[in-house]
């Protein structure tokens, strides 16, 4: 339903009335008058997109460009200023709806556009706080979203607005009116899948994958035009399927049963759920896949490929040009879909390393050449690993199979183990950001493990396709999530701030050698670059599990945060999800500039 209100749902200080074609901003640290101006409405072209991070006077894409390396140029908010940091507004969701909110805002010509839980999106003028118009989707009542019933962010084009929705659609908005300009479905809902990602533009292609690897669905990443919605390639993420370019047959992924034994490989999950980063240069989209399904591995012999991995994908063939797996025959849960980040850095002797980062969920920070997929190097990120020893200099986990939770017997589970880290991982969906400044990765990381143990499970289209129980634990007391300075290039951490609850939003870097993060107690944080001490915290009211932005507007920086307690934790946490269960939920999205 589409309801085009002119006022906000609500804001945290009263707007003044308008007078003379002026308005006061309602800055709790600035009284100043702010003059009103009716946003252009500019197309946002590609061009745009791809220079994203090089123009801090908007953010047009999910991770402030393509390759998602949140690291603002801007410098307005640096370590000296931060302390006059001060909320200009704050702008609710409204309803009953309060569940997790881990969108990240884009901005354009003033005007913000934030999607919210249960497939909603809100476009609202950024000096002032208002609500232009508000799109909620329609959804069925037999949704089947694995942890929770989040939305990312959307993806800006042209004149449109795009976002997925839980029941497995993309829906395009016009980004003045609201209007709906086009609808498609990605798949059935009904059979397991959903959408919970922000799209990305990549070559005036609309570039978007699928969540539901927990009910044994087939992940895929396809590319649409974004006009129209019209589907233009597919690519399968599990071997054996076959993939399809402008309607014809493209060739399957992989080679069948290579790495998957009988038909297992038919409902082999390998959703990437988390949607995709770009490098222009090497012309690669890198999709970073789920989990295999079932989660009992003593049921899909094999490493089970393409799921748990990184893998390239040529953007105008839909073909695959390399993959690297971080979890071969995945038992745990480990996925692979954190984000792989493009950067460069110059080896020993001087020359341009075309590199990239990430963080799994296995606890294992990997380097890759991002040309070829070869393996770098890699070094833990989080403490008291168990389910493997180290990483071979081939780039393979050597696994300690002892830790493998054991096949179930005569009908009933199989032997327990704990292992480190948690299946929610030493990272999860949260995004990490990589600084231009100081050449080191801020990871958002948790220090957790769990008793797991497999259980016997048959597949049934549209019902969960575990085959395994769990438990969360801490390891330690007095902390579980960690902020993590990782310099890629010798692998070492640099510096840990610590948390006491889960770290579950993401993170942004500046030029102005801050950090800043959110947590789930409610505050915004800023960290210094450098050092990782705390030079700042604002606390909003509500958990924050969110990523935040920065941009310029009128000559002046700000920030924007959305609070709201909720995705996977609450939900899968168990002992943990126990120790935060009083964590605030909420619906609200925080902007702050410098007091003057």
């Amino acid at each position: 339903m589409n309801k085009n209100r002119l006022l906000t749902s609500a804001v945290a200080v009263t707007l003044a009335a308008l007078i003379s074609g002026c308005a006061m901003s309602n800055n709790t640290g600035n009284n100043s008058i702010t003059k009103v101006t009716k946003p252009s409405f500019a197309p946002v072209t590609y061009d745009e997109i791809v220079n994203d991070a090089k123009t801090p006077g908007d953010v047009v894409s999910y991770g402030l460009g393509p390759k998602g390396q949140r690291y603002s140029t801007l410098t307005q908010i640096n370590k000296d200023t931060i302390k006059d940091l001060v909320p200009v507004w704050n702008f609710s969701f409204g309803g009953e709806k309060q569940r997790g909110q881990e969108s990240q805002p884009v901005v354009k010509d003033g005007v913000m556009y934030v999607t919210a839980s249960y497939s909603r999106l809100f476009a609202i003028d950024v000096l002032t706080g208002e609500e232009l118009w508000q799109y909620d989707a329609r959804l069925p009542d037999a949704i089947l979203p694995c942890c929770d019933v989040i939305n990312r962010g959307a993806a800006l084009y042209g004149d449109l607005v795009i976002f997925g929705t839980l029941d497995a659609k993309l829906v395009a908005l016009d980004r003045k009116t609201g209007k709906v300009k086009w609808k498609k479905r990605i798949a059935k809902y009904k059979d397991g899948y959903s959408f919970t990602a922000a799209p990305l533009i990549v070559k005036d292609m609309l570039i978007t994958g699928v969540s539901g690897g927990e009910f044994g669905v087939v992940g895929k990443v396809e590319a649409r035009n974004p006009n129209t919605g019209k589907l233009l390639w597919t690519r399968p993420m599990v071997e054996g399927h076959m993939g399809y370019l402008n309607g014809k047959e493209n060739g399957i992924t992989g080679t069948l049963n290579a790495t998957w034994e009988g038909d297992t490989w038919k409902h082999g999950g390998g959703a990437p759920w988390n949607g995709v980063t770009y490098d222009p240069e090497t012309d690669l989209i890198y999709v970073p896949t789920g989990n295999p399904a079932p989660w009992n591995s003593h049921l899909r012999k094999g490493d089970n490929l393409y799921t748990a991995s990184r893998v390239a994908v040529n953007p105008d063939t839909g073909k695959v040009v390399w993959h690297y797996q971080t979890t071969p025959n995945d038992g745990w849960d480990y996925d692979g879909m954190a984000e792989f980040i493009p950067f460069d850095y110059k080896d020993e002797n001087g020359n341009v390393v075309k590199a990239g980062a990430t963080a799994d969920k296995n606890g294992f920070f990997y380097v890759l050449d991002r040309v070829n997929g070869k393996y770098i190097r890699s070094t833990p990120f989080v403490d008291k690993i168990t389910w493997a020893k180290g990483i071979d200099e081939n780039g393979r986990p050597i696994v300690n199979e002892d830790n493998r939770p054991g096949a179930p017997v005569n009908g009933k589970k199989g032997k327990s183990v704990f292992s480190v880290p948690s299946f929610l991982g030493g990272k999860n969906w949260n995004p990490m950001a990589y600084s231009q400044k100081t050449g080191l990765f801020y990871v958002p990381a948790n220090e957790w493990g769990m008793d797991i143990w497999n259980q016997p499970v048959s597949y049934k289209k549209g019902a969960a396709y575990l085959g395994a129980g769990f438990t969360i634990k801490p390891i330690y007391e007095d902390h579980i999530g960690a902020i993590k300075a990782v310099d890629p290039v010798t692998g070492k951490i640099k510096w840990i701030y610590k948390n006491k609850a889960p770290l579950w939003g993401g993170v942004l870097t500046t030029a102005g050698g801050l950090v800043i993060t959110g947590n789930p107690e409610g505050k915004l944080l800023a960290l210094d670059d450098e050092t990782g001490k705390e030079l700042y915290s604002f606390n909003v009211g509500s958990g924050i599990v969110s990523s935040p932005i920065t941009w310029e507007q009128n000559g002046e920086q700000y920030i924007a945060v959305v609070s709201g307690w909720g995705g996977a934790v609450p939900l899968w946490g168990g002992e943990v999800a126990k120790a935060v269960k009083l964590l605030n939920q909420g619906g609200s999205v925080h902007v702050f500039k410098l007091h003057k």
